[in-house]
């Protein structure tokens, strides 16, 4: 991913509010590449998404992979289009240990009105504990914001 990438994406999520969804999960971004459809966000397994066992729930976890799909379409189309997910199918993996998660997205396929995702979700060691793949319809932002795609 570039430094080029990873300012243009600053810019472009800058120009939104963050969801409270998102403020939530403590998205931040790290690293993108408009060009090849690829992003990388930080996330928090914070103690208030553990489930009995210790670690973070899976839901948690989805929303994570969704929060990092989704996004790699808005910086490749230059902050035009919105995806809301149609379908999100989540493989777990291993365990995540409750602090700093990595989610990877990339755009599989994006065709004039659906797109095809793909994610994975990392610990601080490195170690996949979940992965994704979705279908998100395309929408422009100026018509999905504020609910009205």
């Amino acid at each position: 991913m570039t430094s080029d990438g990873l300012r243009r994406a600053t810019e472009i999520f800058e120009s939104f509010p963050t969801p409270p969804c998102a403020a939530t999960l403590g998205w931040r971004l790290i690293d993108a590449d408009p060009e090849a459809g690829t992003i990388r966000i930080g996330f928090d397994g914070k103690a208030e998404f553990l489930n009995p066992a210790g670690f973070v729930q899976g839901g948690f976890l989805a929303a994570m992979l969704d929060d990092a799909m989704g996004p790699a379409v808005l910086v490749q189309s230059g902050g035009a289009l919105f995806t809301p997910t149609i379908n999100l199918n989540v493989d777990f993996i291993a365990p995540a240990r409750p602090g700093p998660l990595t989610g990877e997205g990339r755009i599989v396929h994006r065709g004039k009105s659906i797109a095809f995702l793909e994610g994975s979700l990392f610990d601080e060691d490195g170690t996949l504990v979940a992965r994704a793949t979705a279908s998100a319809r395309l929408v422009a932002v100026d018509k999905a914001v504020g609910g009205k795609g």
